[in-house]
């Protein structure tokens, strides 16, 4: 039977509206119950993440033992070691960050796409129960996306876009605000041209027909960013939002403060 996790991807890949959650915890256990929770993928981060292979192997493992949301990983770099193993270890989508030009995400396409779309080395372990051994239907079920959060990338981004063999861009939005000046992520006062890039990201988005990612903070962004046109949004993090809700309880149990 074939796991849900698997349609989530084809919807994604063909640009329906796919929610996700964000995870940087070394926490299989964790893992599993956030993908109880009804979201579309959970996406593991293998770049700022406190997690090495083991974990994402782990965490994937967890993520499929809930039998619901697709697991994908953000790997560490554009590196065809990593993004192999990531595909391996059963990652159903891979984020590949730092992506400058149109040479940089040809690079991730032939890290993740078997011959004769790229040079993905054959030895699909455990890819070859979830996702299968075919390397064709692989190709076919695995979504990539190349992030966009570099002063290289927005510049180049109508032609990363055109690259044939990615499913689409993701956008880092602490770092291209920091791309387009900011001083710190969310810096009000790049707003303008920040809101400008995100525009620029998706009409390029639009015009190679592929899928336009984004990372949010929180439910209600992610809710306006739908708004906006991006269709694959991931709700982030764990950690942020383990500690946001212990302050909150905290401030609870502690009451108004008395004058």
């Amino acid at each position: 039977m074939e796991h849900p996790g698997a349609e989530k991807i084809r919807r994604a890949k063909a640009g329906e509206t796919t929610i996700g959650y964000w995870t940087v915890l070394d926490s299989p256990v964790s893992a599993e119950r956030l993908a109880l929770a009804g979201y579309d993928y959970v996406a593991i981060d293998g770049q700022h993440g406190l997690l090495g292979y083991s974990g994402i192997l782990a965490n994937l493992m967890a993520i499929d033992a809930a039998h619901g949301p697709a697991g994908i990983v953000r790997v560490e770099a554009n590196d065809a070691a990593v993004i192999g193993q990531a595909l391996d270890a059963g990652a159903r989508g891979v984020i590949v960050p730092l992506v400058n030009d149109a040479e940089d995400a040809r690079k991730a396409v032939r890290a993740a796409r078997y011959p004769s779309r790229g040079l993905r080395s054959y030895g699909p372990m455990r890819s070859g129960l979830r996702i299968g051994p075919v390397p064709a239907e692989s190709d076919d079920s695995v979504l990539l996306l190349v992030m966009i959060e570099t002063p290289e990338g927005l510049e180049n981004v109508e032609e990363i876009c055109a690259v044939e063999g990615i499913d689409g861009v993701y956008v880092g939005p602490s770092d291209l605000c920091l791309a387009v000046g900011g001083r710190f992520p969310n810096d009000p006062e790049v707003a303008d041209a920040f809101n400008a890039a995100l525009a620029r990201v998706l009409e390029a988005a639009r015009g190679a027909g592929v899928v336009a990612a984004i990372h949010t903070p929180d439910g209600a962004t992610a809710r306006s960013r739908i708004e906006q046109g991006f269709t694959v949004v991931t709700v982030a993090s764990d950690l942020v939002h383990l500690e946001q809700a212990a302050r909150a309880h905290l401030d609870a149990a502690r009451g108004p403060v008395q004058g």
